[in-house]
């Protein structure tokens, strides 16, 4: 892998550095501190979107028959760092940009394409991701929402958890099953995409009360909800290619590592302020959430240098994403230790972080299913029969 950055990227983290300093607001650390899924957030990062989108800074990765400008790899990756860096102007949309938008240009019907990309691509679109369930966790296999099959699309019903910006979204990106028939396909072969509008009848978000930051996760039922076969993602039988397609990109598509070493320098800056940074212990132990950030960065790199590079997908990303958890925590925990006031208001930013970090080790895939994958499917090691 080459470790260093060339002029056009150096530029165009230059370019999105210097949009980020003339358009952040002077609130901005406040408005953050509140969380990506909360309403002051979601407002902003519509305003925020807009104007990436006006510069040619939201979607350039994306092809350009789709919008974007064929951009490469890193150039996508040059402008998650710096968003998260900045504690995410973005906010839900991140998705919308990573992964949603890229799965729908890969198995999207022409009309999927027209009726849900435009939105996107001028940033005014919130998704959320019905995936989790009371009692199927993030075991994708063992979901139980139903979708039956009706005149003119399917009749959905269930419960999903810990669904992030439901209360905000525009659009669902839900998995559910097809009840079994006789002869009909059971398994993950059962298993159906629906796009489905979240202003539906019979749809009910509850949020969740917790320490990540305000409407981050939801309770989402669904009673009968109708969804139009139209607003099926791919063939009955496709899902679990397309989920896989999504979660590749998905799980390396948040640099929070980035956020995190920021916020460690700010740390330090504020301990030498202090007169604090001559203690031995303060700086083993900042060294040693140093080393979790730059470690993080180097293996999710080698994930995006795949990507560049065309290669298939593999069982790397999981590494990667235990990495990135790692990292958060460790950064959280150093300033926890010597830094408490942070996390009583004097530092509204180490609050957001400290929310973040808490969120880490449980989006895009909980840190223990992905130590289970690492051991499975990277190590080789010997586990449960997997579910068909």
């Amino acid at each position: 892998m080459e470790f260093g950055w060339t002029e056009e990227e150096q530029a165009h983290r230059r370019r999105i550095r210097t949009l980020l300093d003339e358009t952040l607001p002077p609130d901005w650390d406040e408005i953050s501190l509140h969380g990506p899924g909360s309403d002051a957030q979601t407002a902003y990062s519509k305003e925020f979107c807009a104007i990436l989108a006006e510069r040619g800074l939201l979607v350039p990765h994306w092809p350009a028959e789709h919008g974007g400008e064929d951009s490469p790899v890193w150039q996508q990756f040059i402008l998650g760092e710096e968003m998260w860096a900045a504690g995410e102007p973005r906010g839900a949309q991140y998705m919308n940009v990573n992964w949603v938008g890229p799965v729908l240009m890969k198995f999207g019907t022409p009309a999927q394409l027209e009726k849900y990309l435009p939105p996107v691509r001028r940033g005014e679109s919130i998704w959320c991701q019905g995936f989790s369930e009371p009692s199927a966790g993030s075991d994708l296999a063992a979901l139980r929402t139903t979708a039956v099959p009706v005149e003119g699309g399917y009749r959905v019903t269930g419960a999903k958890i810990w669904t992030s910006y439901a209360a905000q979204a525009d659009t669902c990106f839900l998995l559910a099953r097809i009840p079994p028939v006789e002869g009909g396909a059971a398994g993950k072969a059962a298993i159906v995409i629906l796009l489905t509008d979240m202003r539906s009848q019979g749809i009910q978000v509850k949020p969740i009360p917790a320490l990540l930051g305000d409407g981050d996760i939801h309770e989402v039922f669904f009673d009968d909800v109708f969804v139009p076969a139209a607003d099926r993602l791919g063939a009955e039988g496709q899902a679990w290619e397309i989920i896989g397609f999504a979660l590749q990109n998905e799980r390396v598509g948040i640099a929070r590592y980035e956020f995190s070493r920021r916020m460690l320098d700010r740390a330090v800056e504020r301990l030498k302020t202090q007169g604090r940074w001559g203690d031995a212990v303060i700086r083993d132990r900042a060294a040693r959430a140093l080393m979790l950030c730059e470690a993080a960065r180097m293996l999710v790199y080698r994930v995006v240098d795949g990507k560049a590079r065309n290669l298939p997908p593999d069982a790397f990303a999981s590494v990667a994403r235990w990495a990135v958890v790692q990292a958060d925590n460790g950064v959280n925990d150093f300033m926890t230790e010597f830094l408490p006031d942070g996390l009583l208001g004097a530092d509204p930013m180490q609050q957001a972080h400290h929310q973040r970090a808490i969120a880490a080790g449980v989006a895009s895939g909980a840190a223990e299913i992905q130590l289970n994958l690492i051991a499975r499917r990277w190590l080789g090691l010997p586990g449960e029969p997997a579910r068909t």
